[in-house]
């Protein structure tokens, strides 16, 4: 709902402490009363996170949260993830409250305070925006963690043909700094623009050899946590269709990585 680790903990635990004052005996169904507090503080949450994004420099990524080995794969990609920014937040949370957790829109209307008919064509409206992204062909868990480690071999020893090899002709490099580290001023598409950006990292590379931390999936999606030059930790996501990597995601932003254990 908010892309944020540090304001989804603030979320949670703001719920948690009117649970614990709430008169338990009022409540008919923990669940439903649970999910309406957490939806309207969420709400209220991406009032205030709208303003901090339209003075954002350079493409947003929401914080990647890595996965342990043995954890189940969530089926809230990163690219979902990024369809729903472009969603109005009712509209978010009426997709995630229906399609997701499996609301009726009787409650979702008591939640977000608009008429059930409204709920249900606020669902419809995301669940349009949100169709194309979905995987068409998703591929089985260990075979992301093979091609991230194939790119990042191709990547980082200057590899440009097996490098060719895995991406798409139309793919696209977004790069999360925020303005506090160093990347690429907007979203990079292209084959051949990929292509070229690989190459000039390749030589940045070799003079200051990344150190592989893991490979892990990475809010549902293949990829790799490496710490680059001047101890810079970066996630970096692949989204993958048809056994070709679409779309490559990068976050350098400190702030967003703050979360994950040293």
């Amino acid at each position: 709902m908010l892309g944020s680790v540090a304001d989804a903990e603030d979320v949670v635990q703001e719920a948690f402490l009117r649970w614990l004052h709430a008169d338990r005996g009022t409540v008919r169904e923990p669940e439903a009363f649970l999910r309406r507090i957490v939806t309207r503080l969420c709400l209220d949450s991406l009032k205030s996170a709208q303003r901090k994004r339209e003075a954002y420099l350079g493409p947003w990524l929401p914080e990647p949260v890595v996965e342990q080995s043995e954890d189940e794969l969530d089926n809230i990609t990163l690219p979902l993830m990024m369809a729903m920014e472009r969603l109005s937040p009712l509209e978010r949370a009426a997709f995630l409250l229906h399609d997701v957790l499996g609301a009726d829109f009787e409650e979702i209307s008591e939640t977000i305070g608009r008429q059930p008919a409204t709920c249900r064509q606020l669902a419809s409206r995301a669940r349009a925006h949100v169709r194309t992204a979905r995987p068409r062909f998703p591929i089985p868990k260990e075979r992301g963690l093979e091609m991230a480690a194939a790119f990042f071999a191709a990547s980082r020893s200057g590899d440009m043909q097996g490098l060719r090899a895995l991406l798409n002709a139309d793919i696209t490099v977004y790069a999360d700094g925020g303005g506090r580290i160093p990347t690429t001023t907007g979203p990079i598409a292209g084959l051949d623009n990929v292509l070229q950006l690989h190459e000039s990292l390749a030589r940045i590379f070799a003079q200051t050899m990344s150190r592989l931390v893991r490979y892990s999936f990475i809010n549902g999606l293949p990829g790799f946590v490496t710490i680059e030059q001047e101890d810079t930790l970066q996630t970096t996501a692949l989204e993958i269709d048809g056994g070709r990597i679409t779309a490559i995601y990068v976050v350098r932003n400190p702030d967003k990585l703050r979360h994950i254990p040293a």
